[in-house]
């Protein structure tokens, strides 16, 4: 039980059944060493005389029994009276302790009794009667000890008086456990929020694994229900609700800021008001003696809705265990926002992160990224940086579901470790995958101009008004767009660290938009006379050039399958890339057929020389596009033999 911070939230009410055990516990252990101070005395004073044995009773009482041993077999007679033992400075501050102790635990129940007791302990304290020292007087021993006959107060009197205060508190201490749940004086209306709670508890309790923690106290008090959980094992990580009918307050500290508003955020579903963020002070709390309370308060229409957010704060706890462990593990491989966020998804989806903690967390990506991708992924480079943010913020989605599974279901570590590396391979495969999307945008402006110019020339043929300024300007803008995407692929490819022929292919298609833009110039350039076969001829090779981007866009959308491992995608693949060998060959007679109707035909200067450069751009086009084809086949063989 976490009381220093409950009893910095004024909640001691919830604490009472336990300080009450520790104050009895505290008796016991008081008898025990006024027992030993007597013993001293006589064994200083008859040394020949056998020992008294304490063991037994140390025992019993919780402590040492070597230690008490040692003081009594040491004990002797000092100067003026006085007994000198070992250990002896160590025992009187024991027993200020014990007192302390169940003074608390009187103060708990009947505040003003144990103000009094309190004066009592501070008398004596003044009076130097209970100082810690190497010797003590033995008279002094007798006043600790006896009761005095003319009424005096003395340590043996306070003691006992504090044991009679403590019996009447353990008597409105009668415990019973609700769903797991220790409780303490409930009336029977408290009996199912108690059960509604632990109900939540119980559902997630599990995703704790090994981890020790989500003890639940139960107790009235003025009116209320308070149930109190203490979370994990952080000594200002408690959460305390009281319930008084259906209005629900829930109290919650954290010394992590950041994990506080995680919880509060959980229940965003629900209709609550709560508090900022107020940072507190205490001596002992959080590495700076801080922490941060939040509280929240709940108005149910009805017992129902209460209990569903009673249940839905049990559900929520376990999730808080670890937490910020977990966030900063996760930090170093996505962004600080996508790591909190990840969390927050695990938690909704009741995956939770403790199991990825527990079978290794940082260990397992990290064999993975060296085992599956020790040339793409650098040494301390973050996984949304190789992957891209979305990438890698599912693969440890993935991760973290794969961790709940297995250690859930008793599987290996060995396949959890083989689960996430094929996990990581397919994510990589998918960043090639997107590389070629952008590859295929390239293709498909390359297509817009193709389809342009072959419009154009069937324009001309049919004798139809055709703008080749205008078109030269469009098929311009479009390299420019083209040029932009191939510099966007580019880096793409350098952060990634993809393939080098993920780049290779990126640089001939952007040629073949380059040759393109040059024939839609050279045909906004041609006569308006040229003759109806040379335009029907250069529409025949536009034709092939469209016919072999169509080829690249198929071949493209087939081999982003590939590493799917669908056989039926490879062949696609591979059946394009023939089309495009094929295509540059139909291009290669076709820019022929051109060149032998120009020779042949005597036409003038200007006509011959712009239909011959427009036929060798369409033609040059092809080439690049074969080219294209041959470094599409060594990326799809590279991943079929993979």
């Amino acid at each position: 039980m976490k009381s220093q911070i409950i009893e910095e939230l004024g909640q001691t009410d919830i604490l009472l059944p336990s300080l009450v055990a520790e104050g009895l516990a505290a008796n016991d252990r008081i008898k025990v060493r006024m027992s030993a101070l007597q013993a001293a005395v006589q064994h200083a004073r008859a040394p020949g005389q056998a020992m008294a044995d304490l063991q037994a009773e140390c025992r019993a009482a919780g402590i040492a029994p070597a230690a008490i041993a040692t003081l009594i077999g040491g004990a002797h007679m000092a100067a003026e009276g006085r007994i000198a033992a070992p250990n002896l400075a160590r025992l009187m501050k024991d027993i200020v302790d014990d007192v302390t102790a169940m003074i608390r635990a009187v103060k708990a129940g009947a505040s003003r009794e144990g103000e009094a007791f309190d004066g009592r302990l501070s008398a004596m304290l003044a009076a130097g009667v209970l100082d810690a020292a190497a010797d003590i007087e033995a008279a002094r021993i007798a006043r600790l000890t006896g009761m005095a006959e003319n009424g005096a107060d003395s340590l043996h009197r306070m003691v006992m008086d504090l044991h009679k205060a403590l019996n009447r508190l353990a008597a409105g201490c009668a415990e019973e456990v609700i769903d797991g749940a220790h409780v303490f004086g409930l009336q029977p209306g408290d009996h199912a929020p108690v059960q509604a709670f632990m109900r939540g508890l119980g559902q997630t309790r599990a995703l704790k694994f090994d981890h020790p923690g989500l003890d639940t106290m139960a107790t009235r008090s003025g009116g209320r229900l308070l149930i109190q959980n203490d979370i994990g094992t952080t000594d200002a990580h408690v959460v305390v609700i009281a319930v008084k009918a259906n209005a629900v307050t829930v109290t919650y500290t954290d010394v992590h800021r950041a994990r506080a508003r995680f919880f509060v955020a959980l229940f965003d579903k629900f209709p609550a008001t709560w508090s900022g963020l107020d940072r507190h002070a205490a001596d002992g709390l959080g590495d700076d003696g801080t922490f941060y309370l939040v509280t929240g308060d709940y108005q149910a229409d009805s017992a129902d809705e209460r209990d569903e957010f009673l249940a839905a704060v049990g559900a929520a706890l376990v999730f808080l265990i670890d937490w910020n462990k977990a966030r900063k593990l996760l930090r170093s491989w996505v962004a600080k926002n996508d790591a909190a966020e990840l969390l927050g998804w695990a938690a909704r989806h009741r995956i939770g992160h403790r199991a990825f903690l527990e079978l290794g967390g940082d260990e397992l990506i990290g064999a993975a990224v060296r085992n599956a991708a020790p040339t793409r992924i650098g040494f301390g480079e973050r996984l949304d940086q190789a992957l891209g943010r979305d990438a890698a913020v599912d693969f440890l989605k993935t991760a973290m579901r794969v961790s709940t599974e297995a250690l859930s279901a008793g599987r290996s570590v060995r396949l959890v470790r083989d689960q996430i590396e094929a996990e990581l391979v397919r994510h990589l495969e998918r960043v090639d995958s997107t590389l070629l999307e952008i590859i295929t945008r390239q293709a498909g402006l390359a297509h817009d101009i193709a389809a342009g110019l072959a419009h154009h020339l069937a324009a001309l043929q049919a004798g139809r008004s055709a703008d080749g300024k205008a078109f030269a300007a469009r098929a311009s803008r479009i390299e420019q767009k083209a040029d932009r995407i191939a510099i966007e692929a580019r880096k793409e490819v350098t952060r990634l660290n993809a393939r080098p022929v993920i780049e290779q292919m990126t640089d001939s298609v952007e040629q073949a938009v380059d040759e393109l833009e040059q024939a839609a110039f050279i045909a906004s350039l041609l006569p308006a006379n040229v003759d109806p076969a040379l335009l029907e001829a250069l529409t025949g090779l536009c034709g092939t050039a469209v016919t072999a981007l169509q080829a690249v866009a198929s071949g493209l959308a087939a081999a982003a399958e590939v590493p799917d491992g669908q056989r039926v995608d490879s062949e696609d693949a591979l059946a394009c890339v023939v089309r495009l060998i094929d295509a540059e060959h139909d291009a290669d007679l076709r820019e022929r057929e051109v060149t032998t109707r120009v020779f042949a035909g005597g036409f003038d200067v200007a006509t011959s020389l712009s239909v011959l450069e427009l036929a060798r751009a369409i033609e040059r086009t092809t080439d690049r596009l074969a080219g294209f084809g041959h470094l599409l086949r060594r990326y799809i063989i590279s991943d079929l033999l993979a």
